[in-house]
């Protein structure tokens, strides 16, 4: 049985933990807020009674043999916790953007690789159904060469949104491009393959802190096309949009479930005649499934099986793009 570590007990630690599929255990849950953690736990079932609840790494996993660790810390834990993670014997699946700083996900790489455990990292969007269909369309390339890619998402945030830790950059790293944007720059490698940046311009145009509110990118993929990508915390509407165009047809997604409504991905293929095309639609209006997509992948990697899921270079691939944006 896999012995499962949550470190992070947060909104996302605790998605992680409703994640995990059956015939897992979890052992420790780790917390710098004891009381979080302790609530966690309290959502467990009586049989995991014995779980080992922390407000530090080294009281979390000391003795309890965890197999995989799931990181869910804010930005500037992800790479010591990650670390310490590695240390204690973990593989460990890590919330992007996997550090607040491109050299501490390449002192996780090295650790990694020296200790001969499995990173991945959250970029669960892989995992939603239009882009596991995208994908797979992609890898087949029935529509000749890419012509270009058109990214959008964002939300609006909320009061005081400002003062929380994603808009410091002491807490973050960066404002909404290391938020939201390095999903749209991971889903472009996803489709394409790696990029060079083009163009950034990185704004701060609403919420007054020391972050950008939105940020546009250009990005050259090295197999052929286009990209362009806006990322943006003033999107009063959530929204998340990818446009794939390729020479005879385009994939259009749309949604992502919940308050960025049905997710939805639309085929329209060129006819002869050019004109309307014809035109292909798939509705997922059901819940979320991918974290547990995720979890189940990473948990297959872990065990030297196949994987979509993202590894720690695709983390240092995507980030290193972060960076140039934010130098520019």
């Amino acid at each position: 049985m896999t012995r499962v570590a949550v470190i992070g007990c947060g909104l996302i630690g605790r998605k992680r933990l409703q994640a995990l599929p059956a015939g897992v255990e979890v052992v420790a849950l780790v917390d710098l807020d004891l009381g979080r953690a302790e609530a966690l736990a309290a959502t467990l079932p009586a049989t995991a009674a014995g779980v080992r609840v922390a407000d530090s790494i080294q009281a979390g996993l000391e003795g309890v043999e965890a197999d995989v660790a799931i990181v869910a810390t804010v930005h500037s834990a992800l790479g010591p916790s990650t670390l310490a993670a590695l240390e204690a014997g973990c593989h460990v699946l890590v919330e992007k953007p996997g550090a607040h700083r491109l050299e501490d996900l390449v002192a996780v790489r090295d650790a990694a690789r020296a200790a001969g455990r499995v990173v991945k990292v959250g970029f669960n969007h892989r995992f939603h159904p239009s882009l596991l269909r995208a994908r797979d369309i992609a890898s087949q390339k029935p529509y000749g060469d890419l012509m270009h890619i058109r990214g959008r998402y964002g939300h609006g945030g909320r009061p005081g949104y400002e003062k929380e830790w994603r808009a410091r950059r002491e807490a973050s790293g960066g404002g909404e491009l290391v938020d939201q944007g390095i999903h749209l720059i991971d889903l472009t490698r996803y489709i394409a393959g790696d990029v060079d940046l083009v163009f950034a311009e990185c704004r701060t145009d609403f919420w007054q802190s020391d972050v950008e509110d939105n940020a546009f990118l250009a990005l050259r993929p090295r197999s052929g096309g286009f990209a362009w990508l806006h990322a943006s915390w003033t999107e009063w509407k959530n929204l998340f949009s990818l446009e794939i165009a390729y020479r005879t047809a385009k994939l259009e997604i749309t949604g992502l479930g919940g308050s960025y409504g049905v997710e939805r991905l639309a085929l329209y293929e060129m006819l002869p005649e050019m004109g309307p095309p014809a035109t292909t639609i798939w509705e997922w209006p059901q819940a979320d499934r991918s974290w547990a997509l995720e979890v189940a992948d990473f948990l297959s990697a872990a065990t030297g099986g196949e994987s979509r899921g993202a590894s720690i270079e695709d983390c240092i691939a995507a980030f290193t793009v972060v960076e140039e944006a934010y130098r520019s």
